[in-house]
């Protein structure tokens, strides 16, 4: 009876230690292959998103469709791989020409010389960017980043390494889940 018992306490045992096993092997592959899970560090996306909120970015975006302007993406920090992860939105396409007046992006399309204002309704009213750059062309392949928060935000205007490729972007941000849950845009 009593060896009956162990038998059974044993295959109990195995059976839990087999069910977290598949768990915690499907939650690695998930946070490795499918998703990014990100704390924002600081205020460079307000108002979008704020210092402390948990986002849920997906790697497989980009599998299916290309990156597109307005677009929030995560990547590791261009001067330094290393280091933290960052969240931008892609504002400048390959081979437009960007230029920022009094805060204001203007973009050139390649083969054009009219340049148009980019309308950004996302960027707070209350503190709206301020400060001049360019002009410069983004490279085939590559991508001009800024936050929504540009007077505070480290960005394609003051990294070594300007212009992230598509390569460099780990995912595309889809949702905020804390402190509540809201879609991205």
């Amino acid at each position: 009876m009593e060896r009956e018992f162990w038998r059974e306490m044993i295959k109990e045992i195995f059976s839990w230690v087999k069910f977290f096993t598949i768990v915690l092997a499907f939650t690695l592959f998930f946070n490795f292959f499918v998703i990014v899970n990100a704390v924002i560090p600081s205020g460079s996306m307000e108002p979008t998103i704020m210092t402390g909120d948990r986002i849920i970015a997906f790697r497989l975006s980009y599998m299916f469709s290309e990156p597109e302007r307005h677009d929030i993406i995560i990547l590791p920090n261009p001067d330094d791989p290393q280091g933290d992860l960052f969240i931008k939105r892609i504002i400048g396409m390959p081979g437009e020409e960007i230029q920022i007046e009094n805060g204001r992006v203007y973009i050139t399309p390649p083969g054009s010389n009219q340049r148009e204002f980019l309308y950004e309704s996302f960027l707070n009213p209350n503190d709206p960017p301020r400060g001049n750059f360019g002009p410069v062309t983004v490279p085939e392949n590559s991508f001009f980043l800024l936050g929504d928060h540009r007077n505070s935000s480290m960005d394609s205007r003051h990294w070594i390494n300007r212009f992230p490729n598509e390569d460099d972007i780990l995912g595309k941000a889809i949702f905020r889940y804390l402190p509540n849950v809201r879609v991205l845009r």
